[in-house]
């Protein structure tokens, strides 16, 4: 069976840091690109696409960011582990939403083009 599992969220001060982890069963993570996503709350209702935040490449390892997370955000991949994972700094109240990781063949910088397998998300909430 195909399937995305995301960990690590939860509640962390402004400032604060956190790591996600998105773990892959039934294929092997290193034959896909992996793009994290996020949706804010509320943003589903308003009729909104989850936002692109980061993606690594499955050939060269280049990876993408939305600038909203540039320099604050890092994705990496542990191939052994079969394991994407997004370490999170400089955490802000506006980075609040449930976070999703995807994979698809090839990164189309951080939008939600051709992503096959999707995980279920996990929370992530910045408040003091």
């Amino acid at each position: 069976q195909v399937q995305l599992v995301e960990s690590g969220g939860g509640l962390v001060q402004p400032g604060g840091s956190l790591r996600l982890s998105c773990t892959a069963s039934g294929f092997t993570l290193d034959d896909y690109a992996i793009g994290w996503f996020r949706r804010a709350p509320g943003t589903e209702r308003e009729g909104k696409e989850r936002e692109g935040v980061s993606c690594t490449s499955r050939i060269d390892g280049t990876t993408y960011y939305a600038d909203s997370v540039k320099g604050r955000f890092t994705i990496s991949k542990d191939n052994a582990k079969n394991t994407v994972y997004l370490q999170m700094n400089s955490l802000k109240p506006e980075d609040t939403a449930v976070y999703y990781c995807a994979a698809t063949r090839r990164c189309v910088d951080v939008y939600p083009i051709g992503y096959r397998y999707w995980g279920q998300g996990t929370q992530v909430t910045v408040s003091s």
